[in-house]
């Protein structure tokens, strides 16, 4: 347990993690992979590289720090973590390591300012932390074991078709190597995918949404190529699955995760997305359709032009055949034989939507790069939309 004194203490660092945490928080990451380059295989060296993951890192810290005396007002923050921890199987022990580095790393930076007191209060609270992350993964490492068809670890599936949506998407259907049951899941939840990247001689996990409603048969995954002259690693594992996965092959994957789902509170449900953030809501959508309820579903997608546009052969059929669905397309260019539908040019702006209202008693799904989930979410806000009717993912390192 921390002492008083030692919460005192953590607090006093916080404006040292205001101005220097960034900086902690890349020296702890160089030193890590230092002594343990095992580790490039877990962590997203695409993010190391870009300086998201330090960033996210620092963050992260700081909240902790604010919050040392009330560390339950992060459990929702606990909880999106510990799902990324179980799909990529981290371990207990693991946690001894991070630690390690994490103090050393204060000890190095700090220097003259990380006292013994300091160097102390740290430690605590890191075990503080580390234990509660521990117990809620356990938790659900055990109900993973629980459940028919979900397994812990990694498994191995068959690609048995690949679909082109786009000019920039391929979905991807999964089943089981072994013929074994594939897994039930929540719509919204996403998959581990683990490859091998010769280019760096280096294994990869990336998280890829589940793009299609709950069934017996397969899982879908959609991803975007990335077509930058200078990609990251992301960039790598997006155009190593389009070129080099083929139908047939086998890729490595973790049971589904992810705390970004339906709540059902209320039946409307507005789904708002931006490029390939359509994936996970595309499932929710797909699951709703299915259920039959009497439930109004407003679809609203925005996106570069028609090229780029995934699944909108699937949305039409949805939408022709259950009257409940209405579905809102923003392209930033729109072409002559488009203007006639429900298409609408530039970015998302709820104001061309014709009746549109912002209605209170309904969930608003968001997902699709930061700054456009910002907007929404500001938009949304302005209009009077409770916060807790707003849920939103962001792909990638946590930032918002």
């Amino acid at each position: 347990m921390l002492s008083d004194k030692q919460k005192e203490i953590i607090l006093s660092t916080v404006p040292l993690l205001r101005t220097g945490g960034v900086a902690l928080t890349t020296h702890f990451y160089n030193r890590m992979f230092t002594h343990h380059p095992e580790l490039k295989n877990l962590f997203n060296m695409g993010n190391q590289q870009s300086g998201k993951q330090q960033t996210a890192l620092a963050m992260a810290v700081l909240a902790y720090a604010e919050n040392i005396s009330n560390p339950a007002v992060l459990m929702p923050a606990v909880d999106l973590i510990g799902h990324k921890h179980v799909s990529l199987n981290i371990q207990p022990e693991q946690y001894d390591i991070v630690g390690t580095h994490l103090l050393a790393s204060i000890k190095e930076v700090l220097q003259d300012l990380a006292t013994d007191e300091v160097l102390d209060a740290w430690k605590a609270a890191y075990g503080q932390l580390a234990g509660l992350m521990i117990g809620h993964e356990a938790k659900m490492y055990e109900g993973k074991q629980q459940t028919n068809g979900q397994w812990v670890g990694w498994k191995n599936f068959k690609v048995q078709r690949k679909v082109q949506e786009s000019k920039e998407i391929t979905s991807f259907y999964l089943v089981t190597e072994d013929g074994s049951a594939v897994p039930n899941f929540i719509p919204g939840q996403y998959i581990s995918v683990q490859v091998f990247l010769p280019n760096i001689n280096l294994n990869q996990i990336r998280q890829y949404s589940i793009s299609c409603a709950p069934n017996k048969d397969y899982l879908r995954i959609s991803v975007k190529r990335e077509r930058n002259e200078k990609f990251d690693i992301n960039g790598m594992i997006s155009n190593f699955l389009h070129d080099e996965v083929h139908e047939g092959n086998i890729l490595s994957i973790s049971s589904p995760a992810g705390n970004f789902t339906l709540q059902n509170m209320y039946p409307k449900k507005v789904f708002i997305s931006g490029g390939i953030g359509q994936t996970p809501l595309m499932s929710m959508l797909e699951s709703l359709d299915q259920s039959k309820e009497n439930s109004e579903l407003v679809w609203i997608h925005a996106c570069r032009n028609e090229e780029v546009r995934a699944f909108g052969n699937r949305l039409e059929t949805i939408t022709k055949e259950n009257q409940q669905v209405k579905q809102h397309q923003f392209y930033e260019v729109v072409n002559e034989t488009l203007a006639a539908k429900d298409v609408y040019e530039g970015m998302l702006d709820f104001s061309k939507i014709e009746k549109w209202q912002f209605e209170p008693e309904a969930e608003y799904y968001i997902c699709g790069p930061k700054p456009f989930i910002e907007k929404a979410v500001k938009e949304l806000t302005d209009n009077k939309i409770s916060e807790k009717h707003i849920f939103f993912e962001e792909f990638g390192p946590k930032s918002i």
